[in-house]
């Protein structure tokens, strides 16, 4: 293990069963986490993520759950504080649903809606489901998982550009309120991170113009959420990191 910085933490990672989120529980287990491997649709895939950790030595397990369902949330909260005997000290909020492309024109209130379900709703109910037992550890790390799209505003994009943005003024505001119980909130906002979705895409025209000269790889994303979510990072809050290789400067 990667120095077991996370040693005896229990971590919830959201949208885990492939992808990004398949290599931050990774990552997160390699560096001591007992990680709980969140999935809405592919068991197959889930389990896969666990044979990988587990494979390497890591200890993880799969929950099933829609994150925007707030019965299932706490279900799936309480079967993960169940199953590893204790509370959750780190929540990744990394879930997703699909992204499309829309004009203004084409867009409807629910097309806005079916982005901020993901990135406004599900991280504000996983939030509530695990203060209560991070609140009486007097500690905890909350890692929202955002986006380069805030400060280049993709067009045709608006409506997960909006979402996303809604993700920076939530963590600031939640580092804020929850500083004094000693419950930290930090965003890693990606670069184009290539995974399973993207095959075959041509990444030339992207690549071309990140200072570092290449596109991000899952690990990149993954060492930034280990480091959020390990005592390295003890006096960040309300931060939000962008890891793009230098393609955009702060937010």
């Amino acid at each position: 293990m990667q120095g077991a910085k996370l040693e005896g933490k229990i971590a919830l990672v959201t949208g885990a069963s492939r992808g990004l989120g398949r290599h931050i529980a990774a990552a997160l287990a390699a560096a001591g986490a007992q990680v709980a491997v969140n999935y809405a649709n592919s068991i197959q895939d889930a389990e896969e993520t666990v044979r990988m950790i587990t494979a390497a030595g890591g200890t993880a397990a799969a929950f099933r759950a829609n994150v925007t369902n707030e019965a299932e949330v706490a279900e799936l909260v309480s079967r993960v504080e169940r199953h590893f005997g204790s509370h959750i000290d780190i929540l990744v909020n990394n879930a997703t649903g699909p992204q499309p492309m829309v004009s203004i024109e084409e867009s409807t209130w629910q097309t806005y809606m079916d982005q901020l379900e993901f990135f406004v709703k599900a991280p504000l109910l996983l939030t509530q489901a695990v203060l209560p037992g991070m609140k009486l550890a007097g500690a905890g790390s909350i890692i929202n998982i955002g986006s380069e799209v805030v400060q280049i505003g993709n067009a045709n994009f608006s409506s997960y550009v909006t979402a996303k943005s809604s993700m920076v003024g939530m963590t600031r505001s939640w580092a804020s309120e929850l500083g004094p119980h000693g419950i930290r909130v930090n965003l890693i906002a990606p670069g184009w991170i290539p995974v399973e979705r993207h095959a075959g895409a041509n990444t030339d025209g992207y690549r071309a113009g990140v200072p570092l000269g290449r596109v991000g790889e899952p690990a990149d994303i993954a060492a930034a959420v280990v480091f959020m979510a390990s005592p390295e990072s003890a006096f960040i809050t309300g931060q939000c990191l962008s890891v793009n290789g230098g393609n955009t400067f702060g937010i």
